[in-house]
């Protein structure tokens, strides 16, 4: 596992395994209805509290400096080469505004990523924000299965894959970013998508949920957060998971309770 806090543009310096699955939650550019069908909209998530200090406010200050053309070459150039074998193509996957798709589906093809499956994930919920708004409150979240020429590598068992997946909530792993994916979910595409040391790559990786589902799924993996504060609080959580992994606990959890003894003393 490699976590980086820089851009992916510079990927360069860093030499990086190419990919079977790029995967990435790219910025919506939603601005400042950032918090629109989030209950944190309201103080304590009730909207007969009134708005909270959130209400018209930007999740980031980087969203707008997101450039979808340089995050697509970067994808075109990470992605392995085409392979001979039938069934072992690279692909990538974005989660993205409904809104957002045809752009980023004509964008791919300048990159030669000329073919397109669209995801939606379907939430059993829907934010208060909403509720309070609208008679038909929104449950989905978009996204696009983008490959070359061949299909991707597909470990269905001879299934049907169907387009609209279900939204695993995630209840065990802690809530670092706005837009975090469950990591439940993320790990359900992986292991569609890759086999057991396939290289999966997560380009603006926020809360390093893909990294720790990669990591859960034994995957390498390799991720960019260019915000310090989302990067130093994913790669404690990250850790905490390779630790895990290799000791059935998190070796900061144990250094703690080990402190806290000798204080006592």
């Amino acid at each position: 596992m490699f976590f980086y806090n820089d851009h992916f543009q510079n990927y360069k310096k860093y030499g990086m395994h190419k990919a079977q699955l790029v995967i990435a939650d790219i910025p919506y550019n939603v601005g400042k209805n950032a918090y629109g069908s989030n209950p944190a909209w309201y103080k304590n998530g009730d909207n007969a509290n009134g708005e909270s200090e959130l209400a018209n406010s930007e999740f980031f200050d980087t969203d707008k400096d997101f450039r979808p053309a340089e995050f697509m070459h970067f994808c075109s150039k990470m992605m392995k080469k085409e392979p001979k074998a039938r069934g072992q193509a690279p692909c990538m996957i974005i989660f993205c505004a409904f809104d957002q798709q045809m752009y980023l589906i004509e964008l791919a093809k300048r990159y030669g990523i000329n073919h397109y499956i669209n995801l939606v994930f379907r939430k059993n919920f829907s934010a208060q924000v909403l509720k309070a708004n609208m008679r038909i409150v929104g449950n989905c979240e978009y996204g696009l299965l983008l490959y070359r020429d061949k299909l991707p590598k597909f470990n269905n068992d001879g299934k049907m894959i169907f387009n609209c997946i279900d939204w695993e909530k995630d209840s065990t792993t802690p809530k670092l970013h706005p837009t975090q994916k469950p990591v439940p979910l993320l790990k359900k595409l992986i292991s569609i998508f890759t086999d057991e040391g396939d290289v999966v790559i997560d380009p603006v990786a926020g809360s390093g949920s893909t990294l720790i589902a990669a990591i859960q799924m034994n995957r390498r993996c390799y991720g960019f957060e260019i915000k310090k504060d989302f990067y130093n609080a994913a790669n404690k959580l990250i850790n905490d998971t390779l630790d895990i992994q290799k000791y059935g606990y998190p070796k900061t959890e144990m250094e703690n309770d080990q402190t806290s003894l000798f204080c006592n003393l």
